[in-house]
């Protein structure tokens, strides 16, 4: 491995090559000769090369410009398209409908990439990210651990944690353990966009002070009265001394519909 390049450390560059957890990422996705896949960060291309084996194409957005010419050079007249962008940027309608997402992204991507992509126009039906151990942990919290994070994503997608990947498989190691993590589109998602904006704007208030009740919270965040908070929960049966990590994503729902309807 002392003849890779340099990794940006700006860039966030971690490189995997490890064969047998490139190839777990390619099979945890279920990649067939019928998928157009969505990499992020191809970096060297070693998980590009894994992906197109499997895929019917490949479509590998790199930011760094050098590895995009080098990447480009690599794939001529191959079923990889390497697109020199930056993803935040890049136009996600170019892709077919149900696409994946197959990645092995930098730790400080992850956030932006995911509010990007799922709430595009086009989100990939299927998404198998590597990312922070903590963050994919964070992502498939159950009640008593949620955040604004888990909320987010379970409200777009069903969740499955997959392998744990140890930092020593990268150059340069990262400081934390990365995790696989599998997010598969829902088919039917409960609001339309400006629904949606509104239930997050009630998720967002709830977690403002989230070491407060979720009765403070709402009320704060919302401009709401306490008894007016109160009553509301009342209704639906949710107690008045839990906090905001101890809801699920559904009653999250409830609460923002109960409460656009007083």
């Amino acid at each position: 491995m002392n003849d890779l390049p340099r990794a940006n450390k700006t860039l966030g560059q971690h490189w995997l090559t490890d064969l047998a957890t490139l190839q777990y990422i390619c099979e945890f996705a279920d990649v067939s000769d019928t998928d157009t896949v969505l990499e992020v960060g191809p970096g060297l291309g070693t998980l590009t090369k894994h992906l197109s084996e499997h895929a019917k194409k490949v479509v590998a957005v790199e930011f760094d410009q050098k590895l995009a010419l080098d990447l480009a050079a690599t794939y001529a007249n191959t079923n990889v398209t390497i697109v020199p962008d930056d993803i935040l940027q890049y136009d996600l309608a170019q892709l077919p409908s149900e696409y994946k997402l197959v990645a092995n992204i930098p730790y400080y991507l992850t956030s932006n990439l995911l509010r990007r992509v799922l709430e595009s126009s086009n989100p990939p039906q299927t998404m198998v990210i590597l990312v922070q151990k903590e963050v994919a942990e964070r992502m498939a919290a159950k009640p008593g651990a949620m955040s604004l994070l888990s909320v987010s994503v379970q409200y777009f997608c069903k969740v499955e944690l997959g392998e744990v990947v140890p930092a020593y498989l990268f150059t340069p190691p990262p400081k934390v353990d990365s995790q696989v993590i599998k997010l598969l589109l829902k088919p039917n998602l409960p609001y339309d966009r400006e629904g949606a904006k509104a239930f997050f704007r009630v998720v967002a208030a709830g977690f403002s002070q989230r070491r407060k009740k979720l009765v403070n919270s709402i009320s704060a965040g919302l401009g709401l009265s306490k008894q007016d908070v109160t009553e509301i929960l009342n209704k639906l049966s949710i107690p008045i001394d839990i906090r905001p990590q101890e809801l699920n994503e559904a009653q999250w729902r409830q609460l923002h519909e109960a409460i656009d309807k007083s």
